[in-house]
């Protein structure tokens, strides 16, 4: 399948704002403009030596590519595209946007077809950011503060907060929390009724291991995280110590964050 745009002689370009929203913008002005750009960036990036589009955000005409995606993949497959979106990686946006227009112009569905290059490579972003998520289900550790909420901060690979947002709500429904992303200096809150994104000014925590600073700890917090490390330390077996399996089970770049490695 031959999109348009490769037709073309002169290399075209589409810059958007960089959100989800936008780049299904993009898809819709190009099947309008009959355009295909061969490279798509944040509008933040100068672009040169190509003929460039700005396109704008427009949540009516996202959502008609959303509508109509749903005609053409599963409901899936349209959840693989928004989590693959989550991981930032370079080029991100051409791949999704190429899927988007050969699931358009194809007469039965993509999603399985992983001998084309796009599907298989989204394919493997996919189950990244997956697993990423997954590790942040299991390696975030909580801090209670003297406001009487719980505060973790972990630095993700992947930008997967809103992935395990509904994790944290079920497992801890009767407490406030707050995760604090420290790469993208943004959090996701509870309070108790729902979940909200947060950006905080002045957060006093050590960025490297993602410690509150101590006037900043619920009396008897340093005590408790103290007793958790003597714990684990007095149940481990020395003999059975095995590094190497540790880091593949535990990367070590979660290790600054666990109150069991610190200290």
């Amino acid at each position: 399948m031959i999109l348009l745009a490769k037709a073309s002689t002169t290399e075209l370009s589409f810059t958007y704002d960089g959100s989800y929203e936008g780049l299904l913008s993009c898809v819709f002005e190009a099947f309008n403009m009959k355009k295909f750009p061969q490279q798509i960036f944040k509008q933040t990036v100068p672009v040169f030596f190509t003929e460039n589009y700005h396109i704008e955000t427009d949540e009516q005409k996202a959502n008609r590519v959303v509508v109509g995606l749903r005609k053409k993949i599963s409901e899936s497959a349209l959840q693989m595209l928004f989590t693959c979106w989550m991981s930032e990686l370079d080029g991100i946006e051409m791949l999704e946007f190429n899927y988007m227009c050969k699931a358009f112009q194809s007469q039965k569905t993509i999603e399985l077809n992983f001998a084309d290059p796009d599907v298989l490579e989204l394919s493997k972003i996919f189950r990244k950011v997956q697993r990423e998520a997954e590790r942040m289900r299991q390696f975030v550790r909580f801090q209670k503060t003297a406001d009487d909420f719980y505060f973790a901060a972990i630095k993700p690979l992947y930008d997967v907060l809103p992935m395990v947002s509904e994790h944290f709500e079920d497992r801890f429904s009767d407490q406030q929390w707050i995760i604090y992303d420290i790469k993208r200096k943004y959090a996701i809150y509870y309070n108790l009724q729902k979940t909200e994104v947060v950006y905080f000014d002045d957060l006093k925590i050590d960025i490297q291991t993602g410690k509150l600073h101590r006037e900043a700890l619920a009396e008897g917090e340093l005590y408790f995280q103290s007793g958790w490390r003597h714990y684990l330390r007095s149940i481990s077996i020395k003999e059975r110590k095995n590094l190497r399996l540790q880091r593949q089970f535990m990367p070590k770049r979660f290790w600054n964050y666990l109150t069991e490695k610190q200290g």
